[in-house]
């Protein structure tokens, strides 16, 4: 499966290999956020992921100092009891944990790590998750994936993507991998891919992409060839000023309707980094809209 799915995301161009940080909420040895790094390394990106030591969903955009991890250790059993504060993989600095919040493992990933391994180096993208789950309308400001890709944008100012995954359940880092990691990796690999080849800015400021992925399983939405991206909203926007005119329509979809849909549907929400709703600028969601024009689709 995996062989097949690559082949498919080559239909896309791989980008220039670029400098990544990755986080998510679900801990740094959660098999999806793995899956995705080693997909981003394949491709040729230069990736550094610094997430939680323990599972801090629902965290929304705390912050707090890292403290010494307690005896039951890392989750996933992925370092001691009693460990550092935060720490790294032995044989792969690139691998980090921060024992807090995700907001904190993304700032210490930027802070800390990026500039020692890439000489003073800032990176240029930010990508948290896949998380466990999705992440759509009421989840949004209070997902630590989320969280982390905004601290991303509007504090250390580095345009950032918040993907989220429908199916599973938290997989170890050691695990078999799972084909929802599989499928999730390569179709959040392809929105990254055509971000990165649209240029920079990759995105306008202090905005993010909200990216939701559907069910997968042995039967559907398991190809590439399957899955349509949607541009979407992350609120309703009933009262809201018009959208940008797209696919017949000066109203975008709200993305919670479409991820209820039957079909292979990945939505994608221009995010408001002040207050984690959508963009209500027309002007700014029609540029992101001609940076996705590749792969977008309408319902």
């Amino acid at each position: 499966m995996r062989t097949f799915l690559l082949l498919g995301a080559a239909a896309l161009p791989f980008a220039q290999g670029i400098r990544v940080v990755q986080s998510n909420d679900d801990g740094w040895s959660e098999g999806n956020l793995r899956t995705f790094f080693d997909v981003l390394n394949s491709a040729g990106h230069e990736v550094v992921l610094s997430g939680p030591a323990e599972n801090q969903s629902g965290t929304g955009s705390s912050d707090a100092p890292p403290t010494t991890v307690d005896s039951d250790g890392c989750i996933h059993a992925s370092c001691p009891g009693g460990s550092p504060p935060t720490g790294a993989n032995v044989t792969d600095p690139r691998l980090n944990y921060v024992n807090s919040f995700p907001v904190t493992s993304i700032k210490f990933g930027i802070d800390v790590v990026a500039p020692k391994l890439w000489n003073g180096a800032k990176p240029e993208l930010a990508l948290t998750g896949p998380n466990v789950g999705g992440n759509v309308a009421i989840q949004v400001p209070f997902s630590g994936t989320v969280g982390a890709a905004v601290y991303a944008v509007k504090t250390a100012q580095i345009p950032a993507i918040a993907f989220s995954g429908k199916t599973g359940d938290p997989t170890a880092w050691n695990a078999s991998t799972t084909l929802h990691s599989r499928v999730y990796a390569d179709l959040a690999l392809n929105v990254t891919t055509t971000i990165i080849n649209s240029g920079k800015p990759y995105l306008p400021a202090n905005t993010f992409l909200n990216v939701n992925f559907p069910a997968v399983s042995d039967t559907e939405c398991n190809n590439l060839s399957e899955f349509k991206y949607i541009f979407t909203r992350i609120n309703i926007g009933l009262l809201s000023a018009r959208d940008a005119d797209w696919c017949g329509s000066t109203r975008l979809p709200w993305e919670t309707d479409v991820v209820n849909r039957d079909g292979c549907f990945v939505t994608i929400s221009p995010g408001d980094a002040n207050d984690k709703t959508t963009v209500n600028d027309a002007a700014v969601q029609q540029q992101i809209i001609t940076k996705l024009k590749p792969i977008l689709s309408c319902l």
